[in-house]
């Protein structure tokens, strides 16, 4: 049954035309954006809280986009900035007919607009949303100090704006199920990562009672090169000297920029207490020789080496964690002083 209360867009998306003229190539050949930062260096944060007034605690994250070597003016951004918000509901009692429990009830939404990717998303939850919820709550559930609220549910909710897309937009033409239309390969890595980042510092908002700040943190192993003029489908592991490309650790890697991601890691952190709520790691860890790693005991030193970087990389996020939620703080202490004179 259709609803008759809103007006539905067309089923297929379209893609408005772009002519070669308006991107200022004069016959030259796309680029793919470089990296510019260091290894262990994160892209900036914008983190704010207390947007929603009709919301129990609310926040917004903003990762700006990498620098990069761009030459011409293009109508198309060569990578895009997650843009995340948050709201939180409650605690509030649950209805008489509710059996009783003595840990509050943490349910976890995550809904991408439909705009958030250059492929148009449903209105209906689909699997990898609803996957992204789960790791958000394993993350969030082992923070909150549940017993100082029985019989009472709090609702996170988090709407992406908009979202990492899994490689570079020139390296294909059309969206696929894994591809830069659909979200749902290495950009959902730092979805989550922003998305523990942003619930936490609502949670703080909210004022709900938390063990500590919950950060969120990504790393990678990626292969780096610097050819930017080689075909995408020639050679595309080779630099112009004719060697592999370099493999790398980084820190909150951006997909469209690295030629290769072997493997990713994204954690949640408690600082103060030393502890990790939410662990997911995908791919495979490379050897010296750039292809797996079959001993056992080597590959769980390069993991060992990957979640120590995630770690590093969620500690520095929970500095402008610390720094909003200061921030708020004094606001309303500030607002609370002046109402009693």
């Amino acid at each position: 049954m259709t609803d008759r209360r809103r007006i539905n867009g067309p089923p297929g998306g379209s893609t408005t035309v772009v002519f070669a003229s308006s991107l200022g190539l004069d016959g030259r050949p796309m680029e793919r954006p470089l990296r510019t930062r260091p290894p262990g260096q994160l892209r900036k944060i914008f983190l704010k809280t207390g947007l929603a007034p009709s919301a129990s605690g609310s926040a917004y994250l903003e990762l700006s986009p990498s620098n990069t070597n761009e030459t011409y003016t293009s109508l198309a951004p060569s990578s895009p900035a997650l843009k995340l918000t948050c709201t939180v509901h409650g605690p509030r009692p649950l209805p008489r007919s509710a059996p009783f429990t003595p840990q509050i009830q943490l349910s976890t939404h995550i809904k991408f607009a439909s705009f958030a990717a250059r492929q148009r998303r449903g209105y209906i939850r689909d699997a990898s949303e609803r996957d992204l919820a789960v790791h958000l709550e394993t993350a969030l559930r082992g923070v909150i100090i549940g017993d100082r609220w029985p019989k009472s549910s709090v609702e996170v909710v988090i709407t992406v704006l908009e979202g990492e897309e899994d490689r570079w937009w020139g390296e294909e033409s059309g969206g696929g199920t894994t591809g830069v239309g659909n979200v749902g390969g290495w950009g959902m890595m730092n979805v989550l990562s922003g998305c523990i980042t942003v619930a936490s510092a609502a949670i703080a908002d909210a004022g709900i009672d938390c063990l500590d700040l919950v950060s969120g943190g990504v790393a990678a192993i990626v292969r780096t090169s610097q050819n930017r003029h080689m075909p995408p489908d020639e050679d595309a592991d080779m630099t112009e000297d004719g060697q592999k490309g370099q493999l790398q650790l980084v820190l909150d890697p951006a997909p469209p920029e690295h030629q290769e991601i072997f493997a990713a890691c994204v954690v949640g952190y408690l600082s103060s207490r030393d502890e990790i709520t939410e662990l997911w790691l995908k791919g495979n860890t490379p050897g010296p020789t750039g292809l797996s790693i079959c001993n056992t005991q080597s590959q769980m030193s390069e993991i060992g080496g990957l979640v120590d970087k995630a770690v590093e990389a969620a500690v520095a996020a929970r500095l402008v964690l610390e720094e909003a939620v200061r921030e708020a703080a004094e606001i309303k202490v500030g607002q609370h002083t002046r109402d009693k004179e």
